[in-house]
């Protein structure tokens, strides 16, 4: 018995989570030693001020919504295996998970339309089901900073909520907006460094 399968078992519910998450045992034990590192008061538990430590989230305009992903529910804790959970949608998805993959499962996490429906709950902030004017103009001013004017936001906002409106009700569903990125490679857009 090495020091590995120890490691191994130190992960509550390490069987559970691979499955739940698709992550295989290896990436499961560096997510720990991460999450782990980040814990570093060694609380068994990470705050928001322990996730502003990754770099990525440090730098991602939309990173204090990705944090807040974390903390569902005013939650103020984030144990193991909600840290891997949300972790788990930004995992690629590997051509072999997709075609092997039992109809009766649950779609997994990494899904694109669980990325979709991921990137779709940093906009709408109140939780609503659609992406508002206002929330659109939120996220835009988040992301692109000082150097345009509140008046070109306002008309990048509206055009972007017109485009993919297709019922004329002035904001975006969660169907509208996928079909408005069916184009887009998500895979490609949702990726984020968290072991480095």
């Amino acid at each position: 018995m090495g020091s590995r399968s120890s490691h191994a078992a130190r992960i509550p519910d390490v069987d559970s989570l691979r499955r739940e998450t698709g992550f295989s045992q290896a990436s499961l034990r560096r997510l720990y030693d991460r999450f782990q590192a980040l814990d570093r008061t060694g609380k068994g538990y990470l705050s928001r001020l322990d996730l502003q430590q990754i770099r990525a989230l440090a730098v991602n305009p939309l990173g204090d919504r990705i944090i807040d992903s974390f903390f569902p529910d005013g939650s103020l804790r984030l144990d193991f295996p909600g840290f891997v959970r949300v972790l788990a949608h930004f995992r690629p998805v590997d051509e072999e998970d997709e075609g092997n993959r039992d109809p009766k499962e649950p779609e997994p996490l990494n899904s694109r339309m669980n990325k979709l429906r991921f990137a779709f709950q940093l906009y709408d902030l109140d939780r609503d089901g659609k992406i508002s004017r206002h929330e659109m103009l939120q996220a835009l001013r988040l992301m692109v900073g000082v150097q345009v004017t509140e008046e070109q936001l306002e008309s990048i906002a509206d055009r972007t909520v017109q485009e993919a409106d297709e019922d004329g009700d002035g904001a975006v569903s969660f169907l509208e907006f996928a079909k408005s990125l069916e184009k887009m490679n998500i895979e490609q857009k949702m990726s984020i460094r968290i072991l480095k």
